[in-house]
């Protein structure tokens, strides 16, 4: 079986089977993607991050 045939039968398959069909490729993916990427990403959205030219160029902050 191709792609090509793969891909005509989830178009046949009614609204509700291709729902549960791309739900569970989500969980799949969603699997696959390791915990440090979730954990940066979360850093991204949340601000928690700096530019590279400053990291690499500029002293970090002192702690007092």
């Amino acid at each position: 079986m191709s792609v090509t045939d793969i891909i005509r039968e989830i178009q046949s398959l009614p609204k509700a089977e291709r729902a549960k069909l791309i739900e569970y490729i989500h969980s799949i993916e969603e699997a696959e993607i390791p915990d440090s990427f979730r954990q940066g990403m979360a850093d991204i959205e949340a601000g928690r991050v700096v530019d590279m030219e400053i990291a690499l160029n500029k002293a970090p902050p002192s702690r007092q």
